[in-house]
């Protein structure tokens, strides 16, 4: 274990992952051929991954929940072949970098950006699912440090952000799958393909609704909850991976609270814009405040966010 309690990485050639990521998992997914096609959902960790992952599978269903698959194969923990052999239409989750990432004009690539006060809080409840011994502030200095699993934060967003204009790449921000959901699932399908799945939605308003409906917090997290009365937690779910969205004895009990959940409930935490006023100090906003503007120095990044942050 690192400082804090941290659950130890697994360091691949440089790149940090957690410890249930094998290196060849690793290395085959960096080595992928994208088919023609082939769909990515990229995110940095708690972009919104699972919010986006149930929207998309929506979309390919035409709205049909009983026909959303909910997750495509998470490239680097499975390995390439589990692209090569999903079924398709689908879609492939990974978090890596721009660099790292299978790259091919004749795929096509999502990517979820987060202003990152909230994906660093929503970040730190991920850790406390692995049992994580500090509190948010020495989760903060981690984080700010960018000495974390799938690296740093900044390096994520500005790598495919300088290929957002790209013609097979489509950029979005959580905060604006939250403000505007149905125009972002009808970007999304026209982008995927307009004819097959945008125009579909279009013509039929129920359809539509039912990406929403089956997609929205509230469905998500009645269905989590129910996951996880239904199947309480086993300790290999405390240590495995896993993907989510006061005083000393406060934040004890919500520790546990949070970690006592089941992986599904996990996931889906709060699904709100702004928890980051509830943790972030004054100090710990402005020093967030300076990184942000030093590291976007030279892009509009900052207007993605300017009523956010």
């Amino acid at each position: 274990m690192s400082k804090f309690g941290m659950p130890p990485s697994n360091i691949i050639d440089g790149f940090s992952l957690p410890h249930v990521f094998t290196a060849e998992s690793f290395r085959s997914a960096v080595r992928y051929q994208p088919r023609s096609g082939d769909l990515f959902l990229v995110t940095y960790p708690k972009c919104g991954t699972t919010w986006a992952q149930q929207v998309l599978s929506l979309i390919l269903s035409h709205g049909d929940p009983e026909k959303a698959f909910g997750e495509g194969p998470f490239l680097e923990l499975k390995g390439a072949q589990a692209a090569e052999t999903m079924s398709r239409p689908g879609f492939i989750k990974t978090h890596l970098p721009f660099k790292l990432a299978p790259w091919s004009e004749e795929a096509k690539y999502i990517y979820i950006a987060r202003n990152p006060k909230d994906c660093c809080v929503s970040y730190y409840y991920h850790h406390l699912s692995h049992r994580f011994d500090g509190d948010f502030d020495d989760f903060f200095e981690i984080f700010f440090s960018g000495d974390v699993n799938f690296g740093d934060y900044f390096d994520h967003l500005l790598g495919w952000f300088e290929h957002r204009n790209d013609p097979n790449v489509l950029f979005l921000t959580y905060e604006e799958m939250k403000e505007t959901p149905e125009s972002t699932v009808l970007k999304m399908a026209s982008f995927i393909d307009d004819e097959k799945y945008a125009e579909p939605l279009r013509k039929d308003s129920e359809k539509l609704n039912n990406v929403l409906k089956y997609s929205s917090f509230e469905y998500m997290k009645e269905i989590a909850n129910k996951n996880s009365e239904e199947k309480p937690p086993s300790s290999s779910e405390h240590s495995g991976h896993s993907e989510s969205t006061g005083g000393q004895t406060g934040e004890n009990e919500q520790k546990k609270d949070h970690a006592s959940k089941s992986i599904s409930a996990r996931l889906v935490r709060k699904g709100i814009v702004g928890d980051w006023r509830n943790h972030f100090s004054k100090e710990q906003s402005d020093r967030m405040d300076q990184k942000f503007s030093e590291r976007t120095k030279g892009t509009n990044i900052a207007d993605l966010w300017i009523k956010y942050m």
